[in-house]
């Protein structure tokens, strides 16, 4: 039986931070109507905060035009997602967390316009990037298709983020993105080790030039590119992933050889983890079930 996902990734500029969204409905409106049985839209990260300047003149920028998750930005981009009858992904916005906290905050909307996840950077590309770390890895379903889980950026180098959400169920990885440094080549090879590793897609969306680097690309559950943009032009990105795909690789193996996630039987002892003071615990070692 086939879970298909058809998804569609702008690669694009950033949008001035604090302009009308007049401007991004009309970008998502446009795509949906080249690519109308888009599903899932995804763009990269701080797509709709695009500032300039030195950091401390875009960290002024960013805290000026934070906006709170009850606040009218959402509650836009809500309506947007609505009107377009699609799953949107809007990129991450700055967040105003409950204390004053900068938060760098990926969003998902249902096609009924409902915010169903929001997701807060946990690993900020320190010492450039003024936010406050997340505290959770975040997971949420998309009906008849499957799991989908965040990360942001320089998330995707740190393995416990993709590894946490494919064990929370997710079977797609959304790695929205602003890569503007000499280092994407490198985030290439990680979004395919991670896609390996946990048998997972991963869908990594980056911002194009001249701003970002581009070369946004799609993996699927054995580490093959599906699809990757050659360089930073602007473009579009479309694919309909197949999330029984996931299913058959982690019964019948990567390369029909490997499955990480039944490598453990019950009764073997739990492995202690100094680094991070718990355990791998056999009897735990398995991705939850979605429903």
């Amino acid at each position: 039986m086939s879970r298909p996902l058809p998804v569609a990734l702008a690669q694009a500029g950033p949008r001035p931070a604090g302009a009308p969204l007049s401007g991004f409905a009309e970008e998502a409106g446009a795509l949906l109507a080249r690519f109308p049985q888009t599903r899932l839209m995804a763009f990269p990260e701080l797509h709709l905060f695009g500032v300039d300047g030195s950091p401390q003149d875009a960290e002024r920028r960013l805290r000026e035009s934070a906006q709170p998750l009850d606040g009218r930005l959402v509650r836009e981009l809500g309506e947007i997602a609505g009107d377009l009858g699609v799953w949107l992904l809007p990129g991450s916005i700055c967040e105003r967390g409950p204390e004053g906290e900068l938060f760098n905050t990926a969003l998902a909307f249902s096609p009924e316009g409902r915010l169903v996840a929001h997701y807060r950077k946990v690993f900020p590309w320190r010492p450039r990037e003024p936010y406050t770390p997340g505290d959770r890895f975040v997971v949420f379903d998309i009906p008849g298709a499957g799991r989908v889980g965040f990360s942001i950026c320089y998330d995707a180098w740190f393995p416990e983020v993709a590894r946490h959400l494919a064990w929370m169920g997710a079977e797609v990885i959304v790695n929205p993105v602003m890569t503007t440094t000499g280092d994407r080549a490198q985030e290439l090879v990680l979004a395919r080790a991670n896609a390996i590793t946990n048998q997972v897609y991963v869908v990594s969306v980056n911002t194009a030039g001249p701003l970002g680097t581009g070369r946004s690309l799609v993996v699927d559950p054995e580490g093959r590119v599906r699809t990757e943009a050659p360089d930073g032009s602007a473009t579009v990105l479309t694919d309909v992933l197949d999330l029984d795909d996931v299913t058959r690789v982690r019964t019948y193996g990567t390369a029909g050889l490997n499955r990480m996630w039944s490598q453990f039987t019950d009764t073997d002892r739990p492995l202690e983890l100094p680094l991070y003071d718990g355990r791998i615990d056999p009897r735990s070692w398995r991705p939850a079930r979605r429903g």
